[in-house]
């Protein structure tokens, strides 16, 4: 998976988290919760979905690594291998 790949991923993972979500207007390297207003499940859900979408194994203890949307996409591109 490419960088682009993975931040097209997550946008569509995420505007279905948070809908109206856009990528564009939001900082890359600050936390997607204050980003997006997401909670913890918020962010569960987002794991499952990557995972839905993906196939990856994507363990809730890896949540801290996609916390900001430039984690989340080097960590899909590393975990894509």
């Amino acid at each position: 998976m490419t960088n682009d790949e993975a931040r097209q991923l997550l946008g569509e993972v995420l505007g279905r988290i948070a809908p109206g979500t856009d990528l564009d207007e939001i900082d890359p390297a600050e936390l997607l919760s204050d980003e997006l207003d997401l909670d913890s499940m918020d962010l569960l859900s987002m794991l499952e979905l990557l995972h839905e979408r993906t196939g990856l194994e994507l363990p809730e203890t890896d949540a801290p690594k996609l916390r900001t949307l430039d984690d989340a996409v080097e960590y899909l591109v590393l975990r894509s291998g």
